[in-house]
């Protein structure tokens, strides 16, 4: 070997071929070769020594060991002194081998010089012992690349003894595809290139060991006395228990962030098992409980073997294996003795490699399970329970195949931290689905589940809950008939979202169905929406007052009463947004609407806005929901909406608009709850309408009688006559009796037939007990015995008393 300094290539890298100090001397003692690693090692060129005496070489006297060795014709290996040709003195390591003719005779000796002398037999041994027998991997190299020194940890990591390196080019011992060594070498030649030391961390495999390592690899230049650079010296520090715990604690704090972006169940799995493939396992599986993909509440503790699982996510690094033994959704049953049977009844990890009892009978269960074993090489199984709260919810399965390192305790540590991480968000996302389902089933359960029949509007409706982890909100819709064929509409929306939301949203909505049931104007009935809403505030929030509580029971409410024979309607808003029109023209319109407090807040009156809508116009009622979200303000939702109720494209149904409203303006998983309410508007015309101006004489009842008899002659109603001769002449007689002018009687032929009496005076009356000998106290008594309902409401002049009777199908008039 040599340590000279400029190197020449043959075609293989690394390779010096005339690098050696090699001198060829006769058995005269004269030289007679020179190589060009001597010419460089000594400073002769071989005109100025082939020829002269090798003796002129030596600084010292031959050893007389070795001349002793090569009189008998045997090589000699030792330390010998040189003279360069500048003078001073090199000790070498040289090897002087004879040479011999075809008698075995001496024709000379060839002598090699080493990059180091070999150390003297009494030499101390304790440094030399000391990086020997060093727990870290330590190699020396000479300015070529080539092995000089191993020590036995160096050995032991490479498996090969240092005999067999000693020598060898780095290059010509590694693989051309070894990224890592190719590295290595690539940084060995900066340190002989630049004669700085330097350190680099590597990630690969030792040879004799299938786990991937860490090396802490510190690199630095060796020199001679004259402080020229003789060779790299290199130590390898194994710092992998280190690397682990690092990457352990960063797939820890992915998990932390990676799992459980959503309270979905199945997503939250799937997370799972993409945090673990390909960093921890090359395909992961992941069974539940049927209870827990429902929402139920697991049993607590641990499951028995016979348990049946569904499989809801799986992941495999190789893209080519898209499926496991059971498909996404299949249901398995582990055998008593696999490992996942075993950690589903103990609540602990379960371990097994290839060879193991447990595996070959988790393997032989199923024969997909089999031919990746001997197809694809699955050689280790850790099985994983998942807990939470003491429950168990199913079983992660994740095993290796592509690596060739097994599962070690430590990686059933850490699955085990990751499979409770994910527990816990399961068991949220379980909950969620309990508590989501709970209060959707409880808001359809108060939402109006099939519209009355009525003939002033044509109706569709939608109700589309939020998407998102937000779960099931106070929104809300009714159609509530009234007297007179009119109908009130409603949309509220109750703030916040869960159970708490559905069972506010269920109180006010029978608040308006009682307030409405009184036949109360709109801005009348949201004031007593609003001092019912304080009052609730109060009772929820006893701790602070009314005003500070309001955010938390917050509510808008949109309340509008059509009348299909006068055509209008009236409006009023509590806090929310202005209803939209379609005229029967094709335009469209926000309704410009006063819009009052949200309910709560007490204090500031309401107003009413009236407008006429003609018959075939669409009126569009909603919550902000529909036109509003976080990636959109309101002006551009309502913007949006009047541009999809504008499209003249499609059926015009109220159906069909419902559909392309929700279609236009909703995304696939919206952020809030969305009620819409569609009417299209009807009118009853004036052949379906009489009405008579009365005095207050009473001998006009008479004439009364006879004015509806002829006009329910007119409509075919004659079976009707009687029993409404009696209830017109019962009303009128009263109105006559106890109230004032102006007084009307006006009937309305509908899908019943209806009496109204108006008068002047805002007295209610009632219904009394009349004693045996009373005159009167009969009349409403009998009004309500032979009509389907009666009742009274205010008026802006007074009262109206109105009775409704149901009339026979075959005479009941069809509506268009």
């Amino acid at each position: 070997m040599s340590t000279g300094g400029n190197t020449s290539r043959d075609g293989q890298r690394g390779r010096e071929p005339d690098s050696a100090a090699v001198v060829v001397v006769d058995a005269h003692g004269l030289v007679t070769g020179w190589s060009k690693g001597a010419e460089r090692l000594l400073g002769h060129s071989p005109a100025q020594i082939i020829g002269r005496p090798a003796a002129g070489l030596l600084a010292s006297d031959p050893a007389a060991a070795a001349v002793e060795s090569l009189g008998r014709g045997g090589d000699w290996r030792g330390t010998g002194a040189l003279r360069h040709r500048d003078g001073h003195r090199l000790d070498v390591g040289l090897l002087v081998c004879p040479v011999l003719d075809e008698e075995g005779g001496s024709l000379g000796f060839v002598a090699t010089a080493l990059a180091e002398p070999e150390p003297a037999e009494d030499a101390p041994l304790t440094v030399e012992a000391s990086v020997a027998q060093a727990p870290v991997a330590m190699s020396a190299f000479d300015n070529q690349h080539r092995y000089i020194r191993l020590n036995e940890a160096a050995c032991q990591i490479l498996g090969t003894p240092e005999t067999e390196l000693r020598g060898r080019f780095f290059s010509d011992t590694i693989a051309l595809d070894d990224h890592e060594s190719q590295d290595f070498l690539e940084h060995l030649r900066e340190v002989t290139r630049t004669g700085k030391p330097l350190h680099y961390e590597s990630y690969t495999r030792a040879l004799t060991s299938p786990r991937e390592h860490a090396w802490n690899i510190h690199m630095w230049p060796v020199r001679d006395r004259d402080r020229r650079s003789r060779g790299v010296a290199m130590l390898a520090f194994d710092s992998s228990e280190q690397y682990w715990a690092r990457r352990r604690l960063i797939l820890l704090n992915e998990a932390g962030t990676a799992i459980g972006t959503t309270l979905d169940v199945v997503r939250t799995a799937e997370e799972l098992a993409g945090l673990v493939v390909p960093t921890l396992a090359d395909f992961s599986t992941v069974d539940l409980l049927d209870s827990v993909l429902r929402g139920e509440e697991p049993v607590e503790g641990p499951v028995d073997t016979a348990v049946t699982l569904r499989r809801v996510a799986h992941l495999a690094a190789d893209p080519l294996v898209t499926t496991g033994a059971v498909d996404l959704g299949g249901l398995e049953t582990y055998p008593d003795a696999s490992p996942p049977a075993r950690c589903l009844t103990t609540g602990r990890p379960a371990l097994s490699r290839r060879g193991d009892p447990e595996f070959t009978v988790w393997a032989a269960a199923n024969d997909i399970r089999q031919a990746m074993v001997d197809d694809l090489g699955v050689h280790s199984l850790l099985a994983v329970p998942l807990r939470a709260r003491g429950i168990t919810l199913g079983v992660a399965v994740f095993t290796r195949g592509t690596r060739p390192d097994s599962f070690e305790d430590d990686d059933a540590v850490l699955a085990e931290e990751l499979a409770g991480r994910a527990a816990v968000c399961i068991d949220n996302a379980r909950r969620y689905t309990r508590e989501h389902t709970t209060a959707l089933a409880l808001q359809r359960s108060l939402l109006a589940q099939r519209m009355p029949g009525q003939a002033a509007v044509e109706i569709a409706s939608r109700y589309q809950p939020a998407g998102s982890r937000a779960g099931v909100g106070g929104d809300w819709f009714d159609v509530i008939p009234l007297s007179g064929t009119r109908v009130a509409l409603v949309v509220g929306d109750v703030v916040g979202h869960g159970i708490h939301a559905s069972a506010a949203m269920g109180r006010l909505r029978t608040a308006v169905r009682t307030l409405a049931d009184v036949d109360l104007p709109p801005d009348e009935l949201l004031t007593h929406l609003d001092d019912l809403v304080s009052h609730l505030v109060a009772e929820d929030n006893e701790a602070v007052s009314a005003a500070e509580a309001t955010g938390e029971f917050g509510a808008t409410c949109l309340y509008a009463v059509y009348d299909p024979v006068s055509r209008r309607c009236a409006m009023a808003a509590a806090g929310h947004p202005p209803p939209a029109v379609r005229f029967p023209d094709g335009t469209v319109e926000l309704i410009d609407i006063a819009t009052g407090p949200p309910l709560g807040i007490g204090g500031v009156p309401f107003e009413v806005t009236e407008r006429e809508l003609p018959e075939g116009s669409t009126l569009v009622l909603y919550t902000d929901g529909l036109v509003e979200g976080r990636e959109r303000d309101i002006d551009l939702g309502l913007d949006r909406l009047c541009a999809a109720l504008a499209a003249p494209e499609g059926p015009s149904s109220p159906e069909a608009v419902c559909d392309r409203l929700i279609k236009a303006l909703l995304p696939d998983l919206p952020t809030d709850d969305a009620a819409l309410l569609v009417t299209r508007t009807r009118a009853l015309h004036s052949d379906q309408v009489a009405s008579w101006e009365l005095t207050g004489e009473p001998a006009q009842v008479a004439d009364v009688r006879l004015k509806v008899s002829a006009q329910l002659a007119a409509w075919g109603l004659e079976d009707a006559a009687f029993v409404t001769e009696l209830v017109v002449s019962e009303l009128v007689t009263n109105a006559i009796r106890y109230g004032a002018e102006p007084i009307r009687l006006r009937l309305i032929r509908d899908r019943t037939l209806i009496c109204e009496v108006s008068d002047g005076s805002s007295t209610a009356p009632h219904l009394r007990r009349a004693h045996a000998f009373d005159e009167g106290g009969r009349g409403l008594l009998l009004v309500a015995q032979l009509t389907e309902s009666w009742g009274t409401r205010q008026t802006a002049t007074g009262k109206t008393i109105w009775a409704e009777q149901v009339l026979s199908p075959p005479t009941a008039p069809s509506l268009s």
